[in-house]
């Protein structure tokens, strides 16, 4: 052992890696809550498939806390140390589309990272869904003036 042969770990070029095994190209930048409220930008359109996948989306990730009406009285709210935001009313509406979808995929504060649970197309979908409840909201409240 003392005179063993000597190791030349590059006298053999290593293997090179197939094509398309390792997921380095598409994907989204890493980026933080302030940067993708200023950079991103919903890419979908408001059809009515889009809207209804934003729905189904929006009840089973976010109205548990911020309930179907997104005013933040859904039925875990009150087990929870923070109140969850109301996401109709408020200073929070006039937020970006890039703040709610930079929300959904990393979390604040204390609402936990849907990152891996929805797609990048999902989360704009989402968006998209609060918005048009938005929308109706300031419509009914000017129906209502």
């Amino acid at each position: 052992m003392y005179r063993g042969p000597e190791v030349q770990p590059y006298a053999v070029a290593p293997r090179i890696t197939p094509a398309d095994t390792i997921p380095v190209h598409g994907g989204e930048p890493p980026m933080d809550l302030e940067q993708a409220t200023i950079k991103m930008h919903n890419p979908l359109q408001p059809t009515p498939e889009n809207l209804a996948k934003g729905k189904e989306q929006f009840n089973t990730y976010c109205a548990p806390c911020h309930g179907e009406s997104a005013d933040g009285n859904g039925p875990v709210a009150h087990i929870l140390a923070k109140p969850p935001k109301n996401l109709v009313t408020g200073k929070i509406k006039d937020l970006p589309d890039g703040y709610f979808y930079g929300t959904i995929r990393d979390g604040n504060l204390a609402m936990p990272s849907y990152a891996e649970e929805m797609a990048p197309e999902q989360r704009w979908q989402v968006v998209m869904y609060i918005r048009s409840m938005q929308s109706a909201a300031a419509k009914a409240k000017v129906a209502g003036n």
